[in-house]
């Protein structure tokens, strides 16, 4: 198949996604495809320009917003423009966070009338905002931490959710604002900064215990795994930086208690409408509950992301994981730009 890999943008996950993008690029030629990998800002990118992404990794802080700022004007223009996408039969989505994670682009390209990979509009709206999901999982019977979303001052939160408590962007992805307030002062200043993330802030109750990850493939549950971070959170240092966190695949859990989270992984994957892959992350508290933080419609897809760690568990090597995802939207029809 000849595929094209979309990755970038101008969200603060661009680094991510860049290192994401390169990566499946990579491994896609080694699966045999054709492949184009394309910068939703800059277009098509150079041999060169991927070999310094592979090589680069992320970086240890995302990008500032200023220079996130000077590449607005140009997001998506390149998927318009560029002729080398007039053939394609699968766009691959590697783009985290901002319009390639909401379901903006998702949109263009069902308008557009083109095969892609992972999770539609819809699901990706779900998914992206961790109100409306909390909302659905609740609904669907899945535990997700109690929850109130601002504007809220400190006694309102201290009241509904004690301390600490976890504060959050409802829209945010790869860790990024978010903050565990041990004590009053720490939620004041929280809140106070909070009034600069452009985005509704989500005040969750802390639920101390074992961080879970499950990945989704298809309609299967990948094998559990536990992280096991330097910081008191999973932030984004210990995410992308080498060395700041453990990963286990498969987790150390009794039978039934993975079982029960692979289970709830793949109702909170269909509860949201999310297709191809997804990865669902739990804390496990003392008593032995598995407690839905949020879904991700479009985890990060490096080989030592957590997605394709999981699915190593089980034999499935990162090319033949690209693969398989590249082949479930192919499935849906042949992509064609007019």
């Amino acid at each position: 198949m000849k595929i094209a890999v979309l990755m970038g943008g101008t969200s603060d996950e661009r680094d991510v996604s860049l290192s994401s993008g390169a990566q499946v690029a990579w491994a896609l030629r080694r699966a045999g495809h054709e492949v184009v990998a394309v910068d939703t800002v800059h277009g098509a990118l150079a041999p060169a320009d991927e070999q310094r992404l592979l090589t680069e990794g992320v970086q240890a802080s995302p990008p500032s917003a200023g220079s996130l700022g000077v590449l607005h004007e140009g997001d998506t223009v390149a998927l318009a423009r560029d002729p080398s996408l007039g053939e394609v039969d699968v766009f691959f989505l590697a783009l985290h966070g901002g319009s390639g994670e909401d379901g903006t682009i998702q949109a263009l390209l069902d308008v557009a009338g083109v095969a892609y990979t992972a999770s539609d509009r819809l699901g990706c709206s779900l998914a992206m905002d961790k109100e409306v999901s909390k909302r659905l999982l609740r609904d669907a019977g899945v535990p997700t931490p109690d929850w109130r979303v601002g504007p809220l001052d400190a006694d309102e939160v201290e009241r509904c959710l004690g301390l600490p408590v976890i504060v959050k962007a409802a829209g945010g992805g790869s860790s990024l604002r978010l903050a565990l307030a041990h004590d009053r002062g720490e939620l004041e200043q929280v809140i106070s900064d909070s009034a600069s993330w452009n985005d509704m802030v989500l005040f969750e109750r802390y639920v101390k215990g074992r961080e879970l990850t499950v990945g989704v493939l298809g309609d299967m549950a990948l094998p559990v795994g536990e992280i096991v971070p330097e910081h008191e959170l999973f932030d984004y240092a210990c995410k992308y930086q080498p060395g700041l966190a453990r990963e286990i695949f498969p987790a150390d859990l009794p039978e039934d208690v993975a079982q029960r989270v692979q289970r709830l992984a793949l109702t909170v994957h269909r509860a949201l409408r999310l297709r191809d892959y997804s990865r669902v992350d739990f804390i496990l508290d003392a008593d032995g509950t598995p407690w839905c933080l949020e879904a991700n419609a479009l985890p990060g897809l490096t080989a030592n992301s957590l997605l394709p760690k999981a699915a190593l568990a089980i034999g499935i090597e990162f090319p033949e994981l690209c693969d398989r995802i590249a082949r479930l939207a192919s499935a849906r029809g042949k992509a064609r730009v007019p």
